[in-house]
């Protein structure tokens, strides 16, 4: 075949047919140096975001005229490219002799196992609009320029040069072109080989098409002006292919073997009928044939559209992600202003009128199409009357494609069912495969043969379909999360909490959901990678079986530290492990809170005064405190005597109760709190603290009478955030995630809540986040809201799924959304659906995700919590996934 481009000039592209294309890639993401990044939309919106998305797209289509082109092509992904996201921004670190695999090269491979042999795409949207020759001198130098293109291949020599003012020219009139298109969606001018690469995937589907990874970084196939002129490197490698119509595929006939080889046509070939093969008819498809080896591509044409649709069934393009293969769209538009389109609608009344009339003299009387026509035409006619308002002429063709015929026309039988459910009809024509093949290709004209299936629509409701729309859930690198569930085919989610911070956005996550829904398995999964990232993951861990401690054991083997209230093998005085004035307010707050002293009375000035001396003495510790304050019961005035010796004696009461032995046993080894060399996680499992009730803060007399292992658990949860947030703001330079499985057991204390606002407040100043998780968005605190990352998971009960709904950014009163959360994620029994939340990020992008349990034992042996389960989980990481196997299709790889 003949490639239809002669020259091309940064985004300039110069056609075969006379033509000069401008292109610009749309949602474009961040530029080159990752310093700039457009907001992304999730499959759910808001009806606000909807409607200023929908204006958005309306006001691009009016400014836009003449007849640009928009592609949509479904760029293949390769499990490298996942693979080069996952250690984007990592710095490598020095591993020490004997340590074995770096944790997050495990990760990589297992993500690339896991991604092996499946069908992954990312939707690139594409805008060419055709340049206008303003000009006689640049119309000529165009129609010659296109005489000599289809001259110039057959004498071998190369296509005429194009001058210099006539690049200028075109740049000039881009320039313009890009003022029109500015402040409606992101865009950037293509570069040259993603526009190379637009044709290469037309001719590569169905098989290994280049990288579009590759062309984005590429600074090949561009032309350059030298001695006036544009001169541009050879395309004609590019359409080193052969196209056929029809062509007969071995999966399905047997050309081979013809009926009746004894019996030859006159022209010395066999008749169709005469081979084992079908009819032409029924060989709708193109086959395309290179080097690389052969693809099957079926084009579909959108021939008719529902004369009116609901706004939220509109989105007829964005349905198309929900298939399980990938679709392309072209749509070539003809945009007519609102006075000619206008005395076109009185040419159709007037034919209408017509038609009435002699439809009066017959029998049968009017057919009921003709009034739906004058209303549809008198509807068009009253919309068309604002100046701006442009009627959008469009040929859409819808491509699919496989490997082999039969996948290929399995796949267009399947897309054609989903288009008539929606009471859109799609024609595969025989004989116009080719014509629409074409159109796909950047520097086209369009066939004139394509003309019949030109739908028209005002603007706004064309917008409605969204063509423009791209959507997108998770971070653009990070860990690998999960496979995004509102995309047909394999689509993988990252997130990356870790680099918030460096782009001004909190790191903070909370996780809301019914029990068994897979929140503890979500923050498990982010600490791991927190930490095997380079990170710090502190985990206060609550649950009586402390299955944090256990997690940590096997996944951070070697770099874990584990604090256990109840057990008390470490200590966590403060005199010991804060030095100078820091241990020493510690240690005085501590003490005042355990004991429900004023800082401000006898007692508290007695009592700081003990605090002072026990850090200035040898081996200071809180022990200690209580010795100064039995030496001051012996030796000071009366007053002070009896209120040091009150205090002596509530602190032996203490000391004396095992639960506060981690703070008065100078025996135990302090906590190290260097965590950036002494280990990766640190786990303080509160397992045998109470703390009061909630109503018991609200009023001190009933605070007073709480039981003695409640008042300790309260003072204790004071120095456990203290150790929280010391090891967090420690080293801003090094992130630091604070995890907080069932969170209300903090945010209904005093103490507890003011660790969770500190670092909702400040954790983006010193490279620190929470992660929290509840069973109720109202349990997550009071500064929930300035959580950058939330997931919603099963909740059963609708109050609760209203107010989860509110917290991931979505309406808590829309039924359909209820009815998902409540019974449409993780169904309770239904095997391979766990691990299904609804998830938001900071860029505003909200979506279905299924969280993956990456196959790696140390991960898998001990990450889920389901009795009886954690063996099985074990043993599921070595089952290997059958090759073409879909990902969602296995369940044994997806959290619990």
């Amino acid at each position: 075949m003949r490639v239809p481009v002669r020259h091309i000039a940064g985004h300039l592209v110069w056609s075969t047919q006379g033509s000069v294309w401008a292109v610009y890639r749309l949602h474009p993401g961040p530029d080159a140096r990752g310093h700039r990044e457009e907001t992304v939309q999730g499959t759910y919106v808001p009806a606000a975001v909807r409607d200023e998305e929908l204006a958005k797209i309306t006001r691009l289509v009016r400014s836009l005229s003449g007849a640009p082109r928009l592609y949509g092509m479904c760029a293949q992904v390769d499990p490298g490219e996942i693979a080069l996201r996952m250690i984007e921004g990592i710095e490598p670190a020095d591993q020490a002799p004997g340590a074995g695999r770096h944790p997050w090269v495990e990760n990589i491979e297992a993500t690339l196992d896991l991604l092996d042999d499946q069908e992954m795409h990312r939707r690139t949207l594409w805008l060419a609009v055709p340049l206008k020759t303003e000009t006689a001198g640049l119309q000529m130098s165009a129609s010659v320029g296109a005489a000599w293109a289809e001259v110039a291949p057959v004498l071998g020599m190369r296509p005429t040069p194009v001058a210099r003012r006539e690049v200028n020219a075109h740049r000039e009139q881009a320039s313009r072109v890009e003022a029109a298109l500015a402040g409606g969606i992101a865009f950037r001018p293509a570069r040259p080989a993603e526009i190379v690469w637009m044709i290469q995937h037309a001719l590569h589907r169905g098989m290994a098409e280049p990288l579009l990874a590759e062309a984005e970084t590429s600074e090949l196939y561009n032309g350059q002006i030298r001695d006036g002129v544009l001169r541009s490197p050879s395309y004609a490698d590019l359409g080193q292919v052969r196209l056929q119509e029809g062509g007969i595929a071995p999966d399905l006939d047997e050309p081979d073997e013809p009926k009746g080889a004894d019996r030859i046509s006159r022209s010395g070939r066999n008749a169709w009928w005469r081979l084992n093969s079908g009819s032409p008819l029924g060989r709708r498809w193109l086959l395309v044939e290179s080097d690389t080896g052969v693809g099957y591509q079926a084009h579909l044409a959108l021939a008719e559209c529902p004369p009116a649709v609901s706004q939220d069934a509109a989105d007829l393009f964005a349905q198309l992600e929900t298939l399980d293969f990938p679709v392309d769209y072209t749509v070539d538009l003809t945009l007519v202003p609102a006075e000619k389109a206008r005395d076109q609608v009185r040419r159709k009344k007037n034919e209408l009128i017509d038609q009435a009339d002699q439809y009066d003299a017959r029998p049968t009387g009017m057919p009921s199409s003709v009034p739906e026509a004058a209303r549809d035409l008198g509807e068009m006619d009253s919309r068309l009357r604002t100046s701006v308002e442009v009627e959008v002429q469009s040929v859409t063709v819808l491509t699919v494609w496989g490997p082999t015929a039969a996948v290929c026309d399995a796949r267009a039988r399947a897309l054609t069912a989903q288009l008539g459910g929606a009471d859109y009809r799609a024609v595969r024509p025989a004989g116009l495969q080719e014509a629409l093949f074409t159109l796909g290709l950047p520097g086209t004209v369009r066939p004139g043969v394509v003309r019949e299936f030109t739908q028209h629509q005002i603007s706004e409701d064309w917008a409605l379909g969204g063509a423009f729309t791209s959507t997108e859930v998770g971070d653009p690198n990070g860990m690998f999360l999960g496979i995004d569930l509102d995309c047909g085919t394999s689509r993988p989610v990252m997130i990356n909490v870790a680099d918030a911070p460096k782009v001004d956005a909190s790191a903070s996550m909370g996780i809301v959901g019914d029990l068994g829904a897979g929140k503890s398995v979500l923050q498990k999964l982010i600490a791991e990678a927190v930490w095997a990232r380079g990170g710090c993951a502190i985990c206060i861990d609550r649950t009586p079986v402390r299955e944090w401690a256990a997690f940590a054991r096997t996944a951070a083997k070697g770099r874990v530290q584990i604090i256990d209230a109840a057990q008390a093998e470490v200590s966590i005085d403060p005199l010991r492990m804060f030095g100078g004035p820091e241990g020493r307010h510690y240690a005085l707050s501590y003490l005042t809170l355990q004991l429900g002293i004023g800082p401000m009375s006898t007692s508290g000035e007695v009592l700081h005064h003990a605090v002072e001396q026990a850090a200035l003495s040898d081996a200071p510790s809180t022990h200690r405190v209580l010795e100064v304050l039995e030496e001051m019961s012996k030796s000071e005035a009366s007053k002070r005597q009896d209120a040091a010796a009150t205090l002596a004696g509530l602190i032996r009461v203490v000391a004396t109760n095992s639960l506060a032995r981690m703070i008065f046993d100078p025996a135990l080894p302090p906590v190290r709190l260097d965590a950036s060399s002494a280990c990766d996680m640190i786990v303080i499992t509160t397992a045998g603290l109470k703390l009061p009730p909630k109503a018991a803060f609200d009023k001190p007399e009933i605070l007073h009478q709480q039981p003695l292992e409640a008042l300790i658990g309260r003072a204790a949860l004071y120095l456990i955030a203290a150790i929280a947030r010391q090891a967090a703001f420690e080293d801003p330079e090094r992130f630091t995630a604070v995890v907080a499985d069932e969170l209300y057991w903090l945010t209904s204390s005093a103490e507890g809540t003011a660790l969770v606002h500190e670092i909702l407040h400040d954790g983006r100043k010193h490279g620190a986040g929470l992660l929290g998780a509840s069973h109720d968005a109202l349990e997550l605190g009071p500064d929930r809201g300035l959580m950058a990352y939330r997931a919603l998971a099963r909740t059963a009960d609708r109050e609760r799924a209203r107010r989860g709904l509110e917290f991931v950014g979505l309406d808590g009163d829309d039924e359909e959304l209820l009815r998902l959360v409540t019974t449409g994620l993780s169904p309770v029994g239904q095997k391979g659906r766990e691990g299904e939340f609804l998830l938001a990020c900071p860029r505003q992008n909200t979506g279905r995700v299924k969280v993956v349990i990456p196959r790696i034992p140390r991960i898998a042996s001990s990450i889920t919590t389901t009795p009886g389960g954690r063996t099985g989980a074990s043993s599921q990481t070595t089952s290997a996934p059958s090759a073409g196997e879909v990902v969602p299709a296995r369940p044994e790889e997806y959290s619990r």
